[in-house]
């Protein structure tokens, strides 16, 4: 049998002032029991411990003065008119995902599927965090997330959030094109868990070979803590 390489393990150093924490899609749809998606990423968001570990990391950025940017993920009446999509997208526009009334309308906004969990409002609202246009499939490639980071000299960032295969992986993948180096938090993700696909699993896999290191919440934290 042919030995198996290991992988190497560039690492990756928090550099005060130009890394940031990107968060996506920290919305009810995704991460609440009310949520539409709830029913496939339940499970897994509940064994990572999702939604408080996403909670720690914007505490830590919070208390270090570290920027957080978020990238949402909206739908509005005339993306429901597309006349093509792939799978998940069918599934997203069936079920309504992140549904809102219309880009300039806060229309049954609050508490909805596509508003902020509760438990992150103080750190989301509170005047200093950046928060990008949103995305309408899965990458940052539509919206105004990496102009915002350029503006602000980030170059290295601390990525987690929702759904680890599709939004967290392809915001990790255009970061790192773009040239930006990342560290992915894995258990401050999940994703959709079927009968035909395991997308935690798959998301683990691309992290560890695309991202220049995956830590866990815990380390994570440590590491943020200990910026000077």
């Amino acid at each position: 049998m042919t030995k198996k390489t290991k992988l190497p393990e560039p690492g990756f150093k928090i550099v005060k002032d130009r890394t940031a924490l990107v968060i996506i899609d920290p919305q009810v749809d995704f991460l609440s029991p009310e949520g539409v998606a709830w029913g496939v990423v339940g499970e897994n968001v509940t064994g990572n411990n999702t939604v408080d570990n996403i909670e720690k990391l914007m505490k830590a950025a919070k208390e270090n003065d570290m920027l957080l940017f978020i990238s949402p993920h909206y739908y509005y009446p005339h993306d429901h008119k597309w006349e093509f999509e792939g799978a998940l997208e069918v599934a997203m526009h069936s079920m309504h995902m992140f549904d809102r009334e219309g880009q300039l309308s806060l229309k049954n906004f609050k508490g909805s599927g596509s508003d902020w969990m509760d438990q992150y409002k103080p750190y989301i609202e509170d005047g200093k965090t950046i928060v990008s246009n949103p995305h309408k499939i899965y990458g940052p490639e539509n919206n105004d997330l990496i102009l915002q980071l350029r503006k602000r000299y980030i170059d290295s960032i601390i990525l987690a959030g929702m759904s680890a295969n599709l939004c967290v992986e392809s915001h990790m993948r255009e970061f790192i094109e773009q040239g930006f180096e990342v560290a992915v938090v894995k258990d401050a993700t999940a994703a959709a868990q079927t009968e035909e696909a395991d997308g935690y699993v798959a998301a683990l896999i691309n992290f560890r070979m695309i991202a220049s290191d995956v830590w866990t919440t815990a380390e994570a934290v440590k590491k943020i803590n200990a910026v000077e």
